[in-house]
């Protein structure tokens, strides 16, 4: 499908086609009603095997249900020549001809309508429900839009040159096309891309690359990157090469299936940091065994680990770099206390917190605190000579230009990234 969009939808849009389109969202895929959703339980079932699992689709031209894991909704839609069909799950539209889920502006808006009024024929309220408990009342998951703020509008208002070269140009605001499930590389390479020290080295030509093979250096591949970015085309960018290369670079990563945003973050650091040191910039490190590549000039931080001993108060120190820090937020598996002022504390999923907003201050801070490491964990003492207790802290003896935090909600099973820009960091950023 070109990114233009699906062309076969005009075939769908005929006379009364979102009346049409509208009774099936109410009934058969947004159920409100108890009346509703009892109708698509019943009537809701594959008209080739009667099963009513298997995905689902209904034929948007006439009434039929089919399976899309058994493809009989793909039979009913080559013998009919009905190009598009409905998720009754997800409410996502499918062209047969382009073979693949479709957008369309006017069928959202519809998709969209119908949803918002079944939240509100729902008999509970929809702030005590879970995004899995709405998707098992048949009306899918419920997620807030983001609206910009007053302070957003107000920057954007005062900085136009950030957004616009030209009234028919923009800079560096570029779409990127999903390649199966490259959603987690894609928001990594938009906060890549809008780093500016990372921009300005990149559109500067400051890569000078040394490889035998410039067709598998990933940090040539940035720099190309960069300059589709910064063109002023407004067209979707096509990553094609970049997940070649990193699938080529990192093969725990290869493959279609949903990855790690964090683990792709760290994955393609390293592969340009490597690709990196046959630069100039690389190889004019004071140290020797420390690369100054734009890289670790940029993201790595030195990170000092203090263990102190319980007997005659001795510190032993090691500082490693570091390229991210892992935050634990409230939910996550080991203990969290946040040390917001003027929340009021309160137990959740057995845990002790306090309510209200949680900042990254307040991760950062517990991060910092000094952790007993009790009598299983003794360490030899080199004043003591002997194994005691100890406390350990952790503390950032070198801020990175660019600080990255992987902030995690383990009960939860995902993860969410950070990447703050600049230092010092500042309270209530999350």
């Amino acid at each position: 499908m070109s990114p233009a969009g699906c062309s076969h939808v005009n075939s769908f849009k005929v006379e009364n086609w979102k009346q049409n389109l509208r009774a099936i969202y109410q009934c058969f895929v947004w159920s409100g009603t108890p009346e509703t959703r009892k109708r698509k339980a019943k009537s809701c079932i594959c008209h080739m095997c009667g099963a009513h699992l298997n995905r689902l689709h209904s034929c948007l031209y006439c009434v039929f249900f089919g399976c899309f894991t058994k493809k009989h909704i793909h039979e009913h839609a080559k013998v009919k020549r009905h190009n598009l069909a409905i998720d009754l799950l997800y409410g996502g539209i499918y062209c047969f001809m382009c073979q693949d889920y479709i957008y369309d502006k006017e069928m959202e808006q519809v998709a969209k309508e119908e949803q918002r009024k079944a939240w509100k024929l729902q008999a509970f309220a929809p702030s005590l429900v879970s995004p899995y408990q709405y998707a098992m009342t048949g009306v899918g998951e419920k997620y807030s839009t983001w609206e910009p703020t007053k302070r957003e509008l107000e920057l954007l208002r005062h900085n136009p040159k950030r957004r616009k070269i030209t009234a028919n140009c923009t800079i560096g605001l570029r779409g990127l096309i999903n390649l199966g499930n490259t959603c987690f590389m894609n928001c990594i390479v938009q906060a890549l891309t809008h780093t500016p020290l990372l921009r300005d080295f990149f559109l500067s030509d400051r890569h000078k690359c040394e490889m035998q093979s410039p067709n598998s250096c990933l940090v040539c591949e940035m720099s190309t990157l960069f300059q589709e970015f910064y063109s002023g085309h407004r067209s979707p960018h096509i990553p094609y090469r970049l997940l070649h290369l990193v699938w080529t670079h990192a093969r725990h990563l290869a493959g279609y299936e949903q990855q790690d945003a964090h683990e792709f973050l760290i994955a393609a650091l390293d592969v340009l940091h490597r690709h990196c040191k046959g630069d100039d910039n690389g190889k004019k490190a004071n140290n020797p065994n420390h690369c100054n590549c734009i890289i670790d000039q940029i993201f790595t931080g030195g990170l000092q680990s203090d263990v102190t001993c319980q007997v005659c108060h001795g510190v032993s120190t090691t500082i490693d770099p570091f390229w991210d820090i892992s935050l634990d937020l409230p939910g996550s598996s080991s203990p969290f206390w946040p040390l917001s002022p003027g929340g009021d504390s309160g137990v959740v999923n057995g845990e002790s917190h306090v309510s209200g907003t949680t900042t990254l201050t307040d991760c950062l801070r517990r991060f910092t605190r000094p952790e007993h490491l009790g009598s299983s964990a003794k360490i030899k003492c080199s004043g003591c000579h002997s194994y005691q207790e100890s406390t350990k802290q952790l503390t950032m003896k070198k801020l990175p230009i660019v600080a990255c935090f992987h902030l995690k909600v383990r009960t939860q099973h995902r993860c969410f990234l950070s990447i703050a820009s600049g230092h010092p960091i500042r309270p209530g950023s999350l």
